[in-house]
Protein backbone atom coordinates (compact mmCIF):
# COMPACT_ATOMS: atom_id res chain seq x y z
CA UNK A 1 0.00 0.00 0.00
CA UNK A 2 1.31 3.40 -0.91
CA UNK A 3 2.37 6.32 1.51
CA UNK A 4 -0.98 8.56 1.54
CA UNK A 5 -0.74 12.32 2.97
CA UNK A 6 -3.22 14.70 3.99
CA UNK A 7 -2.81 16.99 1.03
CA UNK A 8 -3.15 13.61 -1.69
CA UNK A 9 -6.74 12.96 1.11
CA UNK A 10 -7.97 16.79 0.26
CA UNK A 11 -7.10 16.35 -3.39
CA UNK A 12 -9.36 13.12 -3.55
CA UNK A 13 -12.14 15.07 -1.99
CA UNK A 14 -11.47 18.33 -3.98
CA UNK A 15 -12.05 15.95 -7.49
CA UNK A 16 -15.27 14.08 -5.87
CA UNK A 17 -17.09 17.80 -4.75
CA UNK A 18 -16.42 18.62 -8.99
CA UNK A 19 -18.34 15.38 -10.03
CA UNK A 20 -20.87 16.75 -8.09
CA UNK A 21 -21.32 19.99 -9.82
CA UNK A 22 -24.55 20.10 -11.38
CA UNK A 23 -23.60 20.31 -14.84
CA UNK A 24 -20.54 17.83 -14.53
CA UNK A 25 -23.06 15.01 -13.26
CA UNK A 26 -25.67 15.86 -16.17
CA UNK A 27 -22.77 14.79 -18.42
CA UNK A 28 -21.95 11.61 -16.40
CA UNK A 29 -25.17 10.81 -16.09
CA UNK A 30 -26.27 11.26 -20.13
CA UNK A 31 -22.97 9.19 -21.15
CA UNK A 32 -23.31 6.87 -18.92
CA UNK A 33 -26.66 5.97 -19.84
CA UNK A 34 -26.00 6.91 -23.93
CA UNK A 35 -22.51 7.48 -24.85
CA UNK A 36 -21.63 3.56 -26.72
CA UNK A 37 -20.04 4.55 -29.58
CA UNK A 38 -18.41 1.35 -31.87
CA UNK A 39 -17.17 3.78 -34.75
CA UNK A 40 -16.29 7.28 -35.02
CA UNK A 41 -19.48 7.57 -36.95
CA UNK A 42 -21.23 6.44 -33.65
CA UNK A 43 -19.62 9.05 -32.00
CA UNK A 44 -20.79 11.54 -34.42
CA UNK A 45 -24.23 10.64 -34.47
CA UNK A 46 -24.76 9.99 -30.61
CA UNK A 47 -22.95 13.41 -29.86
CA UNK A 48 -22.29 15.99 -32.79
CA UNK A 49 -20.37 18.34 -32.74
CA UNK A 50 -21.82 21.81 -30.86
CA UNK A 51 -24.60 19.45 -29.42
CA UNK A 52 -25.31 19.52 -25.34
CA UNK A 53 -24.31 15.74 -25.90
CA UNK A 54 -20.66 16.61 -27.66
CA UNK A 55 -20.36 18.44 -25.06
CA UNK A 56 -21.15 16.28 -22.67
CA UNK A 57 -18.40 13.38 -24.09
CA UNK A 58 -16.16 16.62 -23.58
CA UNK A 59 -16.52 17.61 -20.44
CA UNK A 60 -16.09 13.57 -19.28
CA UNK A 61 -13.25 13.25 -20.95
CA UNK A 62 -11.47 16.19 -19.83
CA UNK A 63 -12.27 15.84 -16.43
CA UNK A 64 -10.91 12.44 -16.41
CA UNK A 65 -8.02 12.96 -18.40
CA UNK A 66 -6.92 15.71 -16.07
CA UNK A 67 -8.05 13.37 -12.98
CA UNK A 68 -5.49 10.73 -15.03
CA UNK A 69 -2.77 13.61 -15.08
CA UNK A 70 -2.38 14.43 -11.83
CA UNK A 71 -2.93 10.59 -10.67
CA UNK A 72 -0.14 9.27 -13.21
CA UNK A 73 2.13 11.89 -12.03
CA UNK A 74 1.87 10.39 -8.73
CA UNK A 75 0.37 13.70 -6.89
CA UNK A 76 -2.40 10.89 -5.61
CA UNK A 77 -1.21 7.09 -4.56
CA UNK A 78 -2.78 5.10 -7.45
CA UNK A 79 -3.85 2.31 -4.82
CA UNK A 80 -5.50 4.91 -2.83
CA UNK A 81 -7.23 6.74 -6.17
CA UNK A 82 -8.69 2.80 -6.78
CA UNK A 83 -10.15 2.85 -3.61
CA UNK A 84 -11.86 5.84 -3.82
CA UNK A 85 -12.64 6.47 -7.28
CA UNK A 86 -15.84 3.76 -7.43
CA UNK A 87 -14.46 2.47 -11.23
CA UNK A 88 -15.91 5.59 -13.54
CA UNK A 89 -12.40 6.51 -15.22
CA UNK A 90 -12.51 2.90 -15.94
CA UNK A 91 -15.98 2.79 -17.57
CA UNK A 92 -14.93 6.24 -19.22
CA UNK A 93 -12.42 4.16 -21.08
CA UNK A 94 -14.28 1.29 -21.83
CA UNK A 95 -16.57 3.14 -23.87
CA UNK A 96 -13.49 5.18 -25.49
CA UNK A 97 -11.44 1.96 -26.18
CA UNK A 98 -13.39 1.25 -29.54
CA UNK A 99 -13.22 4.31 -30.82
CA UNK A 100 -9.92 5.95 -29.81
CA UNK A 101 -7.85 4.15 -32.12
CA UNK A 102 -9.24 5.64 -35.18
CA UNK A 103 -9.84 9.05 -33.57
CA UNK A 104 -6.88 9.35 -32.71
CA UNK A 105 -5.83 9.09 -36.09
CA UNK A 106 -8.22 11.72 -37.34
CA UNK A 107 -7.46 14.30 -34.81
CA UNK A 108 -3.17 13.22 -35.66
CA UNK A 109 -3.08 12.81 -32.00
CA UNK A 110 -1.85 9.40 -30.62
CA UNK A 111 -1.57 10.76 -27.05
CA UNK A 112 -5.61 11.23 -27.05
CA UNK A 113 -7.14 10.22 -23.42
CA UNK A 114 -3.59 8.25 -22.85
CA UNK A 115 -3.68 9.16 -19.66
CA UNK A 116 -6.97 8.09 -19.16
CA UNK A 117 -5.85 4.48 -20.92
CA UNK A 118 -3.33 4.21 -19.08
CA UNK A 119 -4.81 4.47 -15.51
CA UNK A 120 -7.62 2.64 -16.72
CA UNK A 121 -5.14 -0.63 -17.61
CA UNK A 122 -3.82 0.07 -13.86
CA UNK A 123 -7.16 0.02 -12.25
CA UNK A 124 -8.51 -2.88 -14.40
CA UNK A 125 -5.15 -4.77 -12.66
CA UNK A 126 -5.86 -3.35 -9.56
CA UNK A 127 -9.33 -4.72 -9.44
CA UNK A 128 -8.77 -8.07 -10.76
CA UNK A 129 -5.53 -8.43 -8.24
CA UNK A 130 -8.34 -7.53 -5.12
CA UNK A 131 -11.12 -9.05 -6.62
CA UNK A 132 -10.96 -11.99 -9.67
CA UNK A 133 -13.98 -12.06 -12.42
CA UNK A 134 -15.15 -8.14 -11.11
CA UNK A 135 -13.69 -7.04 -14.76
CA UNK A 136 -15.86 -9.13 -16.81
CA UNK A 137 -18.96 -9.19 -14.47
CA UNK A 138 -19.01 -4.86 -15.07
CA UNK A 139 -18.37 -5.54 -18.30
CA UNK A 140 -21.37 -8.25 -18.49
CA UNK A 141 -23.44 -5.84 -16.70
CA UNK A 142 -22.31 -2.64 -19.08
CA UNK A 143 -23.47 -4.64 -22.13
CA UNK A 144 -27.08 -5.94 -20.78
CA UNK A 145 -28.48 -2.22 -20.90
CA UNK A 146 -26.68 -2.26 -24.29
CA UNK A 147 -28.73 -5.25 -25.65
CA UNK A 148 -31.62 -4.11 -24.52
CA UNK A 149 -31.34 -0.96 -26.95
CA UNK A 150 -30.48 -2.98 -29.72
CA UNK A 151 -33.93 -5.29 -29.20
Amino acid sequence: MGNVNHDQANLVLRLYEERREARLREAREWFIAHYHPRTPEDTATLAPPGSRENANVRMMTSYWGMVAAIVNRGLIDEEFFYETSGGELWIVWERLKAVAPEMRKRMKNPHAWAGIERLAAGFEAWREKNAPGSNDAMRQMMAAPAAARKS
